[in-house]
């Protein structure tokens, strides 16, 4: 008896949290997918069952094409830079003896991420500038003539120039996640690794790289995730221009349902969404589930 009251007693703690998470992610979740199924105009109310013709639409669109590949090469630059790039940094700041270094250098490469996406991205665009931007100007001083160029201005180097703000906004959070993660091995086995021989590369592969698998799985997740959310910095520096060459998937879904006054086309765009991050949740999760570490 007194163990089916502490069962009952548990579960009542989880009711309201179960509840807010009904009312204020699952119903959303849900009421997308309907919204999607309608011609909505939402500045006069009206509504048109049409099915699937969002959808059909949506994958005929070529700017929704433009904005997926973007993600995904965002995605992709977003691995290279705050997965592997930052876990090199982390186990390189982790190996120097001196703590107070060691403080001070996380430190520096967390402040970029206090900086909201915004402020960001403001920046940048000023950086980029073509005329009167930092980043012509260190060129012009290195090579003159050579690369002087508009950045935002030129399709061909506007989305990896947006991208590359992003990564510098974020290195730092990521690093000190890794150099947390590394903290927690203990020292035991790297000294261990030393006595047998091993040199800091090869205690990297084979001690430290291991033992942060779950961290590494938790922040490829992260960050991919939020590589098919991204907004702010796009529309800050940008706004999908030009011609619609930077567009990502949660700007083409603002402009389609606040600009174009298409709700149910912006609907079917945030259920793409959805199912594209709650895919790459559930294959990560199962994955570092399946390798998980323990020592």
């Amino acid at each position: 008896m007194r163990t089916l009251y502490r069962r009952a007693a548990g579960l009542a703690w989880t009711v309201p949290a179960l509840v807010l998470l009904a009312v204020f992610v699952y119903l959303p979740l849900v009421q997308n997918f309907g919204y999607s199924t309608l011609s909505w105009d939402i500045y006069s109310g009206s509504q048109q069952f049409v099915g699937l013709d969002n959808y059909r639409d949506l994958f005929a669109d070529p700017v929704f094409w433009t904005s997926f590949t973007n993600n995904l090469w965002y995605a992709l630059l977003s691995i290279v830079f705050q997965v592997f790039g930052a876990l090199l940094l982390a186990a390189l700041v982790e190996s120097i003896r001196s703590t107070r270094w060691q403080r001070a250098l996380r430190t520096i490469y967390f402040i970029p991420s206090a900086i909201s996406l915004t402020v960001a991205g403001l920046l940048f665009y000023f950086i980029y500038e073509p005329n009167l931007g930092l980043l012509n100007h260190a060129l012009e001083a290195v090579a003159p003539g050579t690369f002087d160029h508009a950045w935002l201005g030129q399709e061909s180097t506007a989305m990896t120039a947006v991208i590359a703000m992003s990564q510098w906004q974020g290195f730092g959070y990521s690093t000190l996640l890794f150099a947390v993660a590394i903290q927690r091995i203990p020292a035991e086995l790297h000294e261990a690794a030393a006595l047998d021989g091993a040199g800091p590369v090869r205690r990297f592969f084979r001690v430290t790289l291991p033992l942060v698998r779950e961290m590494t799985g938790l922040m490829v997740l992260v960050t991919v995730s939020g590589a098919f959310q991204v907004f702010n910095e796009v529309m800050v520096m940008t706004s999908g221009g030009p011609d619609n060459s930077t567009h990502v998937l949660g700007t083409w879904l603002y402009r389609n349902g606040f600009v174009r006054n298409d709700f149910g086309h912006a609907a079917a765009i945030g259920t793409v969404i959805f199912v594209i991050t709650l895919t790459v949740a559930m294959a990560q999760l199962w994955f570092t589930r399946r390798r998980r570490v323990e020592w």
